[in-house]
């Protein structure tokens, strides 16, 4: 395969330049935040934060209110996309199926780009937080991350031939959203403490316009343009792009219907699960006792990315000897001991080791959306990924407002509350695919059910 085919260096740019400037923008809004209430800035001493950990001192309830403040406003901001990103993310991905995939990824990483110069703007010009609410609306009519996600997964099924092909494939792209998140984090606290909030979203606005030329100029697009593209604009070209999602479940079987929505809620309530814990490490790194400084707090990305190699590796591996559904078991496993284990942590070192039973935890997600895949025909992959594309921006959206909400309500007297009911709720998706598993849906079944609607040939696999 030629570099032209290559979908990994974008995905690799864009979850760096997305994932580098988060962290940073968590900490921006919190010091905003912070100076705005108590008319006093956040300094860091070397490896020491001005964090309070004596309950009795003013500061320390000082600390709590902004602890509050911030996580409320990184909800409202998070909602405000919601809707424009949820209607971008099923019209760019069911675009692709007939018109390119390039457009589910160009569209984001404008996106991305507008809303990292946003932050910018407000840093330089000390404007108002309010700003960035309609940056946030802008990128979310622009797709957001949902959209370049569900671009890319549908891409790597275009030229990902074989069940086995297939896993490896999704996994390591989920391996690269994993490697990006923790190499972003490590850069992002020295990017700090070496020069500022302001300068420290230049970096990654300069790899959202890197991002968009490789995706103009040297990415090459999968799919033939049909003619009816000329018309995409017309009453018929907009209808046809919101019809895929529908006709992939009108004219299934009931079968091959119960089979992808037990997967779709197995998926997404992983994704909530997972997703809207994980969201809370930095805000919970930063209050006491860890008290972390953003050094501290990069190094902790970082070690969440032996997570995702390890899922990745596992996938590789388990793949070969092991069903779907046992690779989902582990996964889930992974992530609610891990998960337990921050809930109590009160020291550095406890707060790293948590990453050691996280090492599997991301391996459900890459195998459920690799099950899925192998369900649906071959001209349905863009209708399927713009399906979980959408349901995945809900839930993420809604994870993320719902934890920082249980956070803000439970911090005061409990902080590690949420994890453990993460851990908990674990058991919901864990049932759904052992439903699957005991009912007896082998991956047969689903070269079964494409041979019903098809008469294109499927190589067969032993694995679930």
């Amino acid at each position: 395969m030629g570099l032209l085919y290559l979908v990994e260096p974008i995905m690799a740019i864009y979850c760096f330049a997305n994932f580098v400037s988060f962290p940073v923008m968590q900490q921006f809004v919190y010091h905003r935040l912070w100076e705005i209430e108590f008319n006093s800035s956040v300094f860091f001493n070397d490896s020491i934060s001005n964090c309070e950990t004596n309950q009795s001192n003013p500061n320390y309830i000082h600390q709590k209110e902004v602890q509050k403040l911030a996580s409320a406003f990184s909800t409202t901001l998070d909602l405000s996309s919601l809707i424009p990103s949820l209607v971008m993310a099923i019209i760019l991905v069911s675009y692709g199926d007939r018109h390119g995939r390039k457009a589910s990824m160009l569209l984001p990483s404008i996106g991305g780009l507008l809303s990292v110069s946003a932050y910018c703007l407000v840093a330089f010009f000390d404007l108002p937080l309010r700003i960035l609410y309609v940056s946030s609306v802008l990128s979310g009519f622009l797709g957001g991350f949902a959209a370049f996600i569900g671009g890319c997964f549908s891409y790597i099924a275009d030229i990902a031939k074989g069940v086995q092909n297939k896993n490896v494939r999704i996994a390591f792209i989920d391996m690269i959203l994993g490697v990006s998140i923790g190499v972003a984090g490590i850069t992002s606290g020295y990017i700090i403490k070496a020069i500022g909030f302001k300068w420290s979203f230049v970096l990654p606005a300069s790899l959202h316009i890197f991002n968009i030329f490789y995706i103009l100029f040297i990415l090459k697009e999968t799919v033939k343009r049909s003619e009816f593209q000329q018309n995409v604009l017309s009453k018929e070209g907009f209808k046809e792009l919101f019809s895929g999602v529908f006709l992939l479940f009108k004219h299934a079987s009931y079968k091959k219907r119960l089979a992808i929505g037990m997967l779709l809620f197995a998926f997404m309530s992983y994704l909530f699960i997972s997703f809207g814990a994980s969201s809370l490490f930095t805000l919970y790194e930063l209050d006491s006792p860890l008290c972390w400084d953003p050094v501290l707090i990069g190094w902790g990305s970082g070690l969440s990315t032996f997570g995702y190699v390890g899922s990745f590796l596992g996938v590789f591996l388990f793949t070969r000897c092991l069903k779907d559904a046992h690779i989902v078991f582990i996964g889930i496993v992974s992530w609610i001991s891990g998960s337990t284990m921050a809930a109590f942590a009160t020291t550095t070192v406890t707060m790293m080791l948590v990453r050691v039973p996280l090492m599997f935890f991301s391996m459900p997600l890459p195998i459920l959306r690799s099950m899925m895949s192998k369900v649906v025909l071959e001209n349905e992959q863009g209708a399927l990924f713009a399906c979980i594309a959408c349901l995945e921006s809900l839930t993420g959206s809604l994870s993320f407002a719902t934890y920082n909400s249980i956070y803000g309500a439970t911090v005061v007297w409990f902080p590690g509350f949420s994890f453990l009911l993460s851990a908990f709720l674990s058991l919901i998706p864990f049932a759904v695919v052992w439903i699957l598993y005991c009912i007896g849906y082998e991956e047969t079944d689903h070269v079964l059910l494409i041979n019903e609607e098809s008469n294109t040939e499927v190589q067969p696999s032993n694995n679930i």
